[in-house]
């Protein structure tokens, strides 16, 4: 994303030096809580201290805002956000804001430039088409299963859509005239889906119905399991921006993270750590402590020969990243 944010600023910040504005707002959507927390910001703000020094002017006044759901560690975002402001004296602002970002979180007119990484593909709630009419997202007999599987991916297809669609209207709400955005999220690498594609829902809800056939979960508290994600490829979200119409895309691209990936790196215990990482929260929250056996499960599923290789290749999840401009 860096690449896409710099030259964001390029466009935010005239050529002119007369021109250049004198106050900016920066915020990340999904900030987390990690080293990362405040990556997309600070690549911003040192792409305006850049800009800025070629035309010997003095940096604007920078306001850094971060944004994440309330059960985020915004202590750890609090600290990193202290470090940073007195490290960097153009920065007058900074703070944090809790909640989804789903809802309108700034005042109209307020932000330059809106950044979010591998996040947007978290649903605001599972498909209502599911939920209201009790029908599983992965049902273990595999018969229903295939039968149900194109009624039920269109049904988080449609969630997709409306979230996202939520989303740009919100955000271009609360952005300057001209301003930009520049978002990253997990994808699919083609836009028909063969019966080998396993979403990312589903390949978890693989892992929990052995647990099941075990005894460990049990059947009717995975038949209400609903994970709220959703990887859309670059031509459906290409559709959605376009459909929307507050926005028009800059660059689109498409990245494949474990292209060129070290083979070391490539162990059933580092992906498992991984995977626990991002869902270990859900899962807890709805089917209690859990996660030993479920990451015990999902390694023993890798270790067979080849099977991790196997999953990656079948079902790559490349990263889309789409900057936008405010239309």
């Amino acid at each position: 994303m860096k690449p896409l944010i710099e030259t964001a600023i390029l466009d935010l910040c005239p050529s002119t030096s007369t021109l250049l504005p004198t106050k900016m707002v920066i915020a990340d959507l999904g900030c987390s809580s990690g080293p990362n927390a405040i990556a997309l910001v600070l690549t911003a703000v040192e792409a305006i201290h850049n800009h800025y020094h070629q035309f010997l002017q003095p940096p604007p006044k920078v306001s850094v805002l971060l944004n994440d759901l309330p059960d985020n560690d915004f202590n750890m975002v609090l600290k990193s956000l202290v470090t940073l402001r007195r490290s960097n004296k153009s920065i007058v602002m900074t703070g944090v804001l809790p909640g989804s970002f789903y809802e309108r979180l700034f005042t109209s007119g307020s932000l330059h430039l809106v950044c979010s990484s591998n996040s947007l593909h978290w649903l605001s709630k599972a498909p209502e088409g599911l939920t209201m009419n009790q029908i599983p997202a992965y049902d273990i007999d595999e018969h229903t299963r295939l039968e149900r599987r194109p009624m039920v991916l269109q049904a988080y297809a449609q969630q997709f859509r409306k979230d996202f669609t939520r989303f740009l209207k919100l955000r271009v709400k609360e952005m300057v005239p001209g301003g930009r955005m520049v978002v990253s999220l997990v994808g699919r690498d083609s836009d028909v889906i063969t019966p080998e594609f396993s979403p990312l829902w589903e390949f978890i809800a693989q892992i929990l119905s052995i647990m099941v056939s075990k005894g460990v979960i049990d059947k009717a508290k995975f038949d209400s399991f609903y994970l709220p994600v959703y990887e859309p490829s670059n031509k459906e979200l290409r559709e959605i921006i376009q459909d929307e119409g507050s926005f028009s895309i800059t660059e689109m691209q498409v990245n494949n993270p474990f292209v060129g990936l070290d083979s070391a790196l490539v162990v059933p215990s580092r992906f498992a750590s991984v995977t626990r990482a991002i869902f270990e929260p859900i899962i807890v929250h709805h089917f209690g402590e859990v996660m030993d056996e479920f990451v015990r499960t999902l390694e023993r599923r890798w270790i067979l020969e080849g099977s991790l290789q196997v999953d990656l290749a079948k079902s790559p999840r490349p990263m889309l990243a789409v900057s936008l401009k405010k239309a």
